[in-house]
């Protein structure tokens, strides 16, 4: 028998006073009981500087925090507009249309249209819907599931897409000569050619009790690198030192996360960043993430060269799909 969706958006415009209970956090992951830190930023890096200071800046965000807001990377502003554009125009749809590209979590079906992508039935539900697809490289995607309306879609994301894997690129080079290694290091380890690029966009609609509930809840992503842009709606949040950090808007930046797998190549020496998204009373949140990973078959461990006797192995080398199953535990208590 098949389970009946509800949808974030759909309750959020039905007019709810209160909080559906599975909405509702446990109280020690409310946002109400743990604000953001006041006064602290996160580091912003310009690509525009001499290499050198890039390299160090970048090296020293990816240590101490495992993000950072990059801008001057030549991704076009009316890029980005075009993308942020036919998303929202896509999320503006009649129910229906929209259910048409419904995915299933359940059975491994990831693509398309969805709202919960945990197979745990009792588990608290996220306040958001999101559209997830593969970008790249072309042998792996279904435009299939792409939505045919705006008729746009596909030519916006696309001119993204070629777009940010020119500054992906650039940014694994860096990463590289960062750890005093060649710029193609991490880009090898990886698979080069082979690497994926998974499309995810996040609409975090109105809720009636925010400080009850949260868009994602906190998590460190599998990629090898997240490269994000928002809309102007605040709500994500890092990890920093045994505090939240409110990450403000800056208008065309790239939001960079390091990810798992870089964190394993680098032997630690970068880490992955733990975050969360928060949700607003009164505005819409929209996100737009593209989720940089190795193929499946990819061999992921600490690169050899990083690894001596006072600086020793710290994580197994497996597969990245063995990787997928594996959980990162830097949940605050």
């Amino acid at each position: 028998m098949e389970v009946e969706r509800v949808r974030v958006q759909s309750l959020a415009h039905g007019g709810l006073h209160e909080l559906p209970a599975q909405f509702i956090r446990p109280a020690s992951e409310r946002p109400e009981n743990s604000k953001a830190l006041v006064g602290v930023t996160v580091p912003v890096v310009s690509l525009s500087q001499p290499h050198d200071v890039v390299v160090d800046e970048i090296s020293r965000a990816c240590s101490e925090w495992g993000f950072f807001l990059l801008t001057d990377h030549d991704v076009s502003p009316a890029a980005i507009l075009r993308l942020k554009e036919v998303g929202e125009e896509f999320f503006n749809l009649p129910l229906k249309e929209k259910e048409s590209y419904a995915n299933d979590p359940s059975s491994g079906r990831f693509d398309g249209y969805g709202t919960k992508m945990t197979k745990n039935l009792d588990e608290k539900v996220e306040w958001v819907d999101y559209f997830f697809h593969v970008m790249h490289p072309p042998k792996k995607v279904n435009y299939n599931i792409w939505p045919k309306n705006p008729p746009s879609y596909r030519e916006a994301t696309e001119e993204y897409g070629r777009e940010l894997q020119q500054v992906t690129n650039k940014l694994l080079e860096l990463l590289s000569e960062g750890l005093g290694l060649e710029g193609k290091a991490l880009r090898s380890c990886l698979m080069d050619e082979e690497i994926e690029y998974e499309m995810k966009i996040n609409m975090y609609p109105p809720c009636p009790q925010p400080e009850l509930a949260l868009g994602v809840e906190p998590h460190t992503d599998m990629s090898a690198l997240t490269l994000l842009v928002p809309n102007d709606v605040p709500g994500l949040q890092v990890w920093k030192d045994g505090n939240w950090v409110a990450v403000n808007y800056l208008p065309n930046a790239l939001f960079v996360h390091v990810g798992d797998q870089v964190e394993v190549l680098s032997n630690g020496k970068y880490k992955s960043v733990l975050h969360r998204s928060l949700v607003d009373k009164e505005r819409t949140r929209m996100s737009w993430a593209v989720f940089v990973t190795p193929p499946h078959e990819a061999m992921i461990g600490p690169i050899p060269e990083l690894i001596n006797e006072e600086n020793p192995s710290k994580y197994s080398t497996k597969t990245y799909a063995e990787y997928r199953h594996r959980k990162f535990n830097k949940i605050p208590q």
